[in-house]
């Protein structure tokens, strides 16, 4: 998203027929002031992908997806697994938008292949 930001610089400008030898009663140079837009860009909105407890889909798969798709290292892995377990749901990572939506239904299409129940969802942070 591009966010528009007005920019005030005053401009030196000769008003026509005065100048250097032009006879005026004043140096002949006007202050105006002229606004110039920039751009800025924001950042785009983050959003949790949280795993959710179920009763049949084993500790060690969700250990494995957490490793492959949210490239999470072993101990942190089973960590959050743990937490998922004990609590019923367990934040996996924290991505933009087009990220999330790709990583919940890899997730969802890895473990339907599995035939595990197990399912991810996006929350807006």
């Amino acid at each position: 998203m591009k966010e528009k930001v007005k920019i005030l610089r005053p401009m030196a400008r000769r008003r026509e027929g005065e100048g250097a030898g032009g006879g005026g009663d004043q140096s002949g140079i006007v202050t105006e002031r002229r606004t110039r837009e920039q751009t800025r860009t924001k950042r785009p909105p983050l959003y949790k992908c949280i795993l959710l407890n179920d009763d049949y889909t084993p500790m060690e798969f969700v250990v494995e997806i957490l490793k492959s798709i949210f490239h999470r290292s072993h101990a942190e892995a089973t960590r959050i697994m743990l937490h998922v377990h004990q609590n019923g749901m367990g934040v996996a990572g924290v991505y933009p938008f087009e990220i999330a939506e790709t990583k919940v239904k890899t997730v969802e299409e890895l473990a339907r292949e599995s035939q595990f129940p197990l399912k991810c969802v996006m929350e807006k942070e």
